[in-house]
């Protein structure tokens, strides 16, 4: 906690530090990095000058063509952590994460045929502007508040994950690091509105679709005389191929039918109800182009997220036959290594380095046996390497304790610093700078839409709809940027405190579906069931919601269940409520 009096000493000591013991990024990679930022900026501010109404500054003027639609929708899903903890994950628990998506086509195929038209018809800003015409205004406020609450406090997670990351791994101080992520968002997002949104989207995902793709390639020549299909077949042997699991449990985040279900009910919510995806193709120049972004995404996402989780497999391979180390967090490392239990942790290093070789001779043999078409020899061979993959683990956690024991405040979970790691110690000059500029894209494009959608709901559902009436299009449209202006120095204040919300993985995750479920009831009561009134529906959204903190606090159901929970309890309960006033007036009468 800073005090007010001291805030300036405070401020000086926390400068960036470029120290050299954690940096390794050569005047290209700085120049490369800083080259492609402020290309972004002025190319989105460029390409959306001359919004001079809300219509324009939160709708683009409904000019934006399909593939800039599609590409947006699919940038602001990308957040940074994708981009960071992906690989990691695959590289440590296979790529079975990817049945999250399972349900994402289907789900774009029922909101282009349903949502979009409806949305079109009604000339609306916000997709809670449905709410008031269906229901009532509370109920559409309702729907607006749930909105601003999880998505404001996710623009300052999304700010946050790559900084704390980016922070530790190259020195950077991370209150710094989050001012300049932040700052630069709200420049061009204040400057052009959603177009400068779309906009700059569709380059940073050009720098992110080369710079993932540049990585696996980068990954892969860096392996011995390995084939494609051997590298496949290694991961597959050893369990990092998984992706698919057939099993059907309520605590097990990733199966075929989590992803399916509940992934399904997240993903109506999220595209159909949330305002930083809504609010891309409601810019679309027609019903038929914004049909189109959403089934583009719908086709892409998987694919992509397919070789994103890849990367992570690659990796694995690549850390048999190369040096690993027991944990990923280079500070954390570092640290441990100015203490007395220095030599408790390089005992565990070692111990680990000659069970890597152990598993390189072990995987060599493999190859041999799989070039002679000898399969019992290539399964005795799986077998041993997941001997060899589970001492690795049990090293992995002595390091961890060792870690804790020289600091009870050490962060031991370093999934998300594999790949930056290997970014670091491996990649040549310029290709180190060309990827951190992919990780700051990613957030940069996530955070814009959080922060163009936050704005649009705060002017349109609540100063123009109940405060500021009447007044005209330019104190509207200014207002719009000055709560863009609030929402970003907002995220960013929840950035600088982020630390203290624990997993960030966790809280992005479960944070959306605290609240999708709910949301996505309100909307699908709308839609479909016209006896529910209101007044029903408010109640039943506020007892859904309710329901749903019960199952996160009081349950261990994983958090995509989540989103049906709350869609079949507002949906019951509304329809309940109605059904008993309907019965109760009738036996008044």
């Amino acid at each position: 906690m800073v005090l007010a009096g001291s805030w300036i000493p405070w401020f000086t000591n926390n400068l960036v530090l470029l120290d050299h013991h954690y940096l390794r990024m050569s005047a290209i990679d700085w120049i490369v990095l800083i080259s492609t930022l402020v290309f972004i900026t002025v190319y989105g501010i460029y390409k959306s000058r001359g919004s001079k109404n809300i219509e324009g500054y939160l709708l683009g003027n409904h000019s934006m063509p399909w593939y800039a639609i599609g590409l947006s929708i699919m940038a602001t899903q990308a957040s940074a952590i994708t981009f960071l903890s992906a690989p990691g994950q695959a590289f440590s628990d296979g790529m079975r994460f990817l049945q999250f998506y399972f349900g994402l086509p289907l789900a774009m195929i029922v909101l282009s045929v349903t949502v979009v038209p409806l949305f079109h018809r009604m000339k609306i800003y916000t997709a809670y502007e449905y709410l008031e015409n269906r229901f009532d205004y509370k109920t559409r406020a309702l729907g607006a508040f749930l909105f601003l609450i999880q998505r404001g406090l996710a623009a300052g997670l999304t700010i946050y994950a790559p900084a704390i990351i980016l922070s530790s791994l190259l020195g950077w101080n991370i209150y710094w690091t989050n001012i300049f992520i932040g700052g630069i968002v709200v420049v061009y997002t204040v400057a052009g509105g959603t177009k400068a949104v779309s906009h700059t989207q569709m380059g940073q995902m050009a720098i992110i679709f080369s710079g993932i793709i540049l990585a696996a390639f980068l990954i892969f020549s860096m392996l011995p005389d390995v084939s494609f299909n051997e590298v496949v077949t290694i991961a597959g042997k050893t369990g990092k191929m998984n992706l698919v699991d057939l099993s059907f449990d309520l605590q097990n985040k990733y199966n075929v039918w989590s992803g399916l279900i509940g992934g399904f009910f997240l993903a109506l919510a999220y595209f159909g109800t949330d305002q930083s995806q809504v609010g891309r193709y409601l810019g679309g120049k027609s019903i038929t182009e914004s049909r189109l972004g959403l089934l583009f995404n719908g086709l892409v996402k998987i694919p992509m997220q397919l070789f994103i989780l890849f990367i992570g497999a690659l990796l694995y391979v690549f850390y048999i036959f190369q040096p690993q180390p027991v944990f990923f967090n280079k500070v954390e490392t570092e640290k441990v290594m100015a203490t007395s239990y220095a030599g408790s942790y390089m005992q565990v290093q070692n111990a680990f380095d000659t069970n890597r070789e152990l598993k390189e001779q072990a995987t060599r043999g493999m190859l041999e046996s799989i070039r002679s078409n000898d399969e019992k020899s290539t399964e005795l061979y799986a077998d041993t390497l997941k001997q060899y993959n589970k001492r690795a683990d049990e090293l992995r956690q002595e390091a961890k304790a060792v870690l804790k024991s020289s600091d009870s405040n050490a962060d031991t979970n370093d999934t998300n610093y594999i790949f930056l790691r290997f970014v670091i110690d491996h990649l040549p000059a310029g290709i180190i700078g060309l990827l951190i500029a992919v990780i700051f894209a990613a957030s940069m494009s996530s955070t814009s839409s959080e922060l163009n959608a936050l704005a649009s709901t705060t002017v349109v559902d609540i100063y123009k709809r109940a405060i500021i009436k009447n007044k005209n299009e330019k104190h509207y449209l200014i207002t719009s940027k000055w709560a863009t202006v609030l929402w970003g120095c907002y995220a960013i204040l929840v950035a600088q405190f982020a630390n203290q919300l624990g997993s960030l993985i966790e809280a992005v995750n479960v944070l959306g579906s605290l609240f999708y479920g709910t949301i996505l009831g309100i909307f699908l009561t709308g839609f479909y069931i016209k006896r529910v009134n209101g007044h029903a529906v408010f109640i039943a959204a506020l007892i859904a919601e309710a329901g749903v903190i019960a199952c996160y606090m009081f349950t261990d159901i994983s958090f995509l269940w989540y989103n049906l929970v709350g869609c079949i309890l507002v949906i019951g309960i509304g329809l309940l409520i109605s059904l008993l006033c309907e019965k109760s007036d009738t036996s008044t009468n």
